[in-house]
């Protein structure tokens, strides 16, 4: 891991493991490895609580689908309290 991200990386850990803590309903998304504007595709894809790697090794989504990732969650919960977004 680069150690620009090192930090970030940790504190996103020490908050699922608050989460994981909590006796509250609680749903943890984790994003791709790069979060950038961009169009909406209207297409991403869930996995579980690994990154979502494209078949070309690259972990990304736009902004736009990552909200769209949300919503589709709100609408429609899956079974897992942690989960994984890209494409």
């Amino acid at each position: 891991m680069p150690p620009a991200v090192r930090e970030i990386a940790a504190a996103s850990i020490a908050q699922l493991d608050v989460c994981r803590a909590h006796a509250a309903d609680w749903v943890y998304l984790s994003p791709p490895a790069l979060l950038e504007l961009g169009v909406r595709t209207g297409g991403h894809r869930r996995g579980g609580s690994t990154l979502v790697v494209a078949p070309d090794g690259t972990s990304r989504i736009s902004a736009e689908d990552l909200a769209v990732a949300v919503l589709d969650e709100l609408e429609q919960p899956g079974e897992e309290r942690h989960f994984a977004v890209g494409y």
